[in-house]
């Protein structure tokens, strides 16, 4: 837990040295929706996870 806090610490600071915002990034139009696309995947993979492949699993075991 320490350790990820401190590598984010270290990324924040990196990104702040090379200028790069992370508000400006998270704002854009493109930003928003390359995590709208990220967010909708793992939704999707969740789903398929929890619900459809434990389905298969029992059909394949009971027939």
């Amino acid at each position: 837990m320490i350790r990820t806090i401190f590598w984010a610490f270290v990324l924040l600071l990196a990104l702040s040295f090379f200028g790069i915002s992370i508000r400006s990034i998270v704002m854009s139009h493109a930003g928003q929706e390359n995590f709208g696309f990220v967010i909708h995947w793992i939704l999707v993979s969740w789903h398929w996870l929890t619900v459809v492949l434990p389905a298969q699993i029992v059909l394949t075991i009971h027939g």
